[in-house]
């Protein structure tokens, strides 16, 4: 009995030793619990002032660099100033250049962006084949590369009728020449829109040599005038030349042709002063001899 009683006590004993042990384990995780909040918070609130610090600096050093950069951006936009050159054409479709007259890369005064397209008036009037032999003329309708981007329509003109639409859908057309004369006409179309319109006149192999005989030989005229303007020119550029190399001798040449010059000049006048002093010497003489007829009387 006294050995039961006695292991009992001692169960007891182990049992109430580790409910102590677990009670202090819990109440140190709890004061460990209860300060370690305050360390966090402590700590989280030094490392977001010093985030806020360096991202205050950050953002004023990048503040004037972005602000330089969108006011070198802004004069750019205001400062360029761009103007469209000459169309190349003044009926149909053609192109231009754009121009930029201000902000162009290196200095430039002017430096050309882009090429875009321009148009004038749809009506064309008449054309000129592009070439043309006693047997056939060859005929182009308006339009600019790429060739393949418009649609072309030929027609036959006829006095009084209606016009006979061609098969012939390119932009370039042969025709044959006939024994009278035939009109030709070519639209060309772009998104079904009409942008040009040109007339060509297809004259018979008589009406061409006629045309050719009455054409007054303008060529030989033109060859002729190049050649002496050529000349004139060769001719100006040797003597500028002349000169530049021979400056001193011109030069003296020029200052000794000036020295006597300037000696015949006054000679001339040293003459002109002898003729007026001889000229005036008579109207003297009367004086000279009333005194001396005065004071021979008295």
């Amino acid at each position: 009995m006294r050995a039961r009683s006695a292991g009992c006590a001692a169960g007891l004993l182990a049992v109430g030793w580790l409910f102590l042990v677990g009670l202090q384990g819990s109440l140190a995780a709890n004061v460990t619990a209860v300060q370690e909040p305050g360390l966090v918070h402590e700590g989280d609130e030094s490392e977001p002032d010093e985030e806020a610090e360096n991202d205050a600096e950050v953002l004023e050093n990048e503040t004037p660099a972005e602000a330089e950069e969108e006011g070198e951006v802004h004069n750019r936009t205001i400062v360029k100033e761009v103007e469209f050159g000459m169309c190349t054409v003044t009926c149909g479709v053609g192109v231009r250049e754009v121009i930029l007259t201000n902000g162009c890369p290196g200095g430039e005064s002017k430096c050309i962006v882009r090429v875009e397209e321009c148009r004038g008036p749809a009506d064309c009037g008449w054309g000129r084949p592009i070439s043309e032999s006693l047997e056939t003329a060859k005929l182009s309708c308006v339009h600019i590369t790429p060739e393949n981007r418009f649609k072309y329509v030929w027609k036959l003109l006829k006095p009084d009728q209606q016009p006979v639409i061609l098969v012939n859908d390119s932009a370039i057309l042969e025709v044959r020449r006939e024994l009278h004369p035939m009109a030709f006409e070519c639209d060309t179309l772009d998104s079904n829109e009409l942008v040009a319109s040109v007339k060509f006149t297809v004259y018979t192999t008589s009406e061409l040599h006629m045309r050719r005989s009455n054409r007054p030989d303008t060529d030989a005229v033109l060859v002729f005038v190049l050649t002496v303007g050529v000349i004139i020119c060769i001719f100006v550029i040797f003597v500028l030349i002349f000169i530049i190399v021979n400056w001193a001798a011109v030069k003296s040449f020029w200052g000794a042709k000036t020295s006597t010059t300037e000696i015949h000049s006054e000679m001339s006048s040293m003459r002109y002063k002898d003729s007026t002093s001889l000229d005036q010497a008579p109207t003297d003489m009367p004086v000279h001899e009333e005194d001396a007829l005065s004071e021979w009387n008295e």
